[in-house]
């Protein structure tokens, strides 16, 4: 696990990085894609008493809504069709050790709940068991997206957000880290020319006048990628790489990313897309309120009993998951 920097604020980085790998509390990381979140996140990990206990990542993006319970609690044999053995979960395996949650803006309103119940007393149980079980586990997040923003827009829950943000750290995007692009890239040729073998290679100095200049809207992996790529395809010691055209880029919040995402689809698809979200969020919200009580979330909802139900069956919502969360 290598972190290459030499600037001001990569060095405050470190200082901070450090500070909270000595407090063992959930621990918030935000900053654009390709900053090393899993990389900083790890760092904390290994910087921590619990360095000695397995380090577990999960991209939440990754995990569909149905089985968000299944992946992190694990499940007892004969819980569903296909659950021939017992599976731990992996807050079992991440047990004395620290659980990486990349992507928590993915999760879903009712993943969300899910983990929110779990943050307050650390207490799980797997599908189709009867006990429930206290888990010591580190939990370390990141997001692409801001979460502040997220949860003033509805999309990200806050209680939960005030339950993850016990520590804070926004990574610096390369560009704000002068003179870190040319020692990066100097480690990453080095690194190419022991995984491929063709020798060791040098940028031209025009191409090193240029990295401390460009925008780097992939930051540190769009970097590696160039010099992975220049590495293999030159044939001489020299590498001359023209710098890319900014007027060609364009960066994407995760908001406008959803944004794009919808346009993608066709005007019936996009607008069903939008009501189910808005329906599972305010459901969320409503069953939240009233821990987990349907006739009284309805009744805030404003609607029949029958007809809240019929939308907590739509969306697979378990009012048990509220019953016991605390707002």
């Amino acid at each position: 696990m290598t972190m290459i920097g030499q600037s001001s604020i990569f060095i405050e980085m470190l200082r901070q990085i450090s500070k909270m790998a000595r407090c063992d509390v959930p621990v918030l990381i935000e900053g654009e894609t390709g900053t090393g979140k899993e990389l900083v996140a790890r760092a904390i990990h290994y910087g921590s008493a619990r360095h000695e206990s397995p380090f577990i990542p999960v991209n939440c993006g990754a995990i569909p809504d149905m089985l968000i319970e299944n992946e992190l609690f694990g499940h007892k044999r004969g819980a569903y069709t296909d659950a021939r053995s017992d599976d731990p979960g992996l807050i079992t395996h991440a047990r004395h050790g620290s659980l990486f949650l990349d992507e928590v803006d993915a999760l879903s309103p009712k993943a969300q709940v899910v983990l929110l119940r779990f943050l307050q007393d650390q207490l799980y149980r797997p599908l189709g068991g009867t006990h429930s079980f206290s888990a010591d586990v580190r939990v370390i997040v990141a997001s692409n997206a801001n979460l502040d923003k997220l949860a003033k827009q509805g999309l990200f829950r806050l209680d939960l957000l005030f339950r993850l943000k016990i520590m804070y750290l926004k990574l610096p995007p390369l560009r704000e880290r002068q003179g870190d692009a040319k020692l990066l890239a100097d480690y990453f040729l080095q690194a190419c020319a022991q995984r491929f073998g063709f020798g060791e290679k040098k940028l031209h100095s025009e191409t090193l006048a240029w990295l401390d200049e460009y925008y780097w809207p992939g930051n540190i992996r769009e970097l590696e990628n160039l010099i992975c790529r220049e590495y293999l395809l030159e044939d001489g010691a020299i590498i001359r790489v023209k710098s890319p055209d900014f007027d060609a880029i364009e960066r994407r919040t995760g908001t406008e990313r959803r944004q794009s995402a919808l346009i993608s689809k066709v005007f019936n698809e996009a607008k069903s897309h939008a009501i189910a979200e808005f329906e599972q969020c305010y459901l969320s919200e409503a069953l939240a309120q009233t821990q987990g009580n349907v006739t009284k979330a309805a009744k805030l909802a404003g609607k029949e009993r029958r007809a809240f139900g019929k939308l907590l069956k739509k969306y697979g919502m378990d009012k048990q998951f509220y019953c016991s969360l605390t707002l």
